[in-house]
């Protein structure tokens, strides 16, 4: 049992939990209401189930990796939370790693072929090299490693976007104006953009968090290259970005009458991300960053929810 707990610690069962939360949420409340005209019936429920485990799996291939290299690293930022080597071998590690990756590729491969898609085993199989390749070296440098996460943090929401895009069964006259396949794309777009803008936010301030082990191991990331000063201004930025989109956007839904929607982004995600503007100000020790690390999390999972909105509103 022991081993068991030490196995869900190592692949971040909450995170994956968070994984098939955002995409069971994008399908029945964004892909489903806006699937009135049928166009989208190509990809079948069970390839849906298929691809949310299918990314679970490789998710949790990439946590086992990345603490499989952050090891020594880990010995120093968070001690008390240490898996491998102390509760797991290395070398069972990189076969859970192996398994898992290979599991999640070979599902891949079998939507493509029940689907018709022949793009999915292959974007799936980037994915994981891009997160062995994160983890080995990436992460260590200056502001790539940081990117391609919140880059693989969209791709959660992407590839179901892709997924059903690519079954759109209408011809081209319909693909141009079909306002069901528009509004598709807009949403797609913007849930993407806020998942990639708040991964890169949340990412920055964990190397803030991190910066004595990181700096001990010859990591180059954004804290260490540019200082923390310079660090909070660059994620202060991104956060005002975030703040002023969603801002407009509720002017928008305003327009529409969805004043539930309205009121539960404002007290929900603009206010928080505006407390975490502020206390980004005043944060100094390792603390005070692991805990606006938890609340940008929080906030990305409040973002997410609001889809819940497009469903009650449909």
């Amino acid at each position: 049992m022991k081993l068991v707990t030490a196995f869900f610690r190592l692949v971040r069962w909450p995170n994956l939990l968070f994984i098939v939360v955002t995409q069971v949420l994008f399908y029945y409340s964004i892909y489903s209401p806006l699937n009135r005209n049928g166009n989208f019936s190509g990809f079948t429920n069970t390839n849906f189930i298929l691809l949310v485990i299918a990314s679970v799996l490789i998710a949790a291939a990439g946590y086992i990796i990345n603490d499989y290299f952050d090891v020594n690293i880990d010995r120093i930022n968070k001690p008390d939370r240490l898996v491998v080597d102390k509760l797991i071998k290395r070398r069972w590690t990189i076969l859970q790693h192996m398994v898992l990756s290979f599991l999640g590729l070979g599902i891949s491969f079998y939507i493509d072929f029940s689907s018709g898609s022949f793009w999915l085993g292959l974007c799936n199989l980037l994915c994981i090299l891009l997160l062995f390749g994160y983890s080995a070296a990436l992460k260590k440098q200056f502001l790539i490693g940081n990117v391609l996460i919140s880059l693989l943090t969209a791709w959660v929401l992407i590839v179901v976007f892709f997924c059903y895009y690519s079954q759109y069964k209408g011809d081209s006259f319909l693909r141009a104006h079909d306002v069901y396949l528009s509004r598709f794309i807009k949403l797609s777009i913007v849930y993407s953009s806020f998942a990639f803008i708040i991964s890169l936010v949340r990412e920055v301030i964990k190397d803030m968090e991190d910066i004595e082990g990181d700096a001990k191991y010859g990591c180059k990331t954004m804290p260490i290259v540019w200082g923390i000063p310079a660090s909070k201004v660059f994620t202060a930025v991104w956060l005002i970005v975030l703040v002023g989109a969603l801002v407009v956007l509720q002017f928008y839904a305003l327009h529409l009458g969805w004043w539930w929607s309205v009121l539960y982004c404002v007290a929900a995600i603009i206010i928080p991300l505006l407390w975490v503007l502020r206390k980004l100000y005043t944060a100094q020790v390792a603390k005070d960053y692991h805990q606006l690390s938890n609340a940008v999390k929080l906030i990305m999972l409040s973002g997410i929810l609001s889809m819940i909105f497009f469903k009650i509103y449909s």
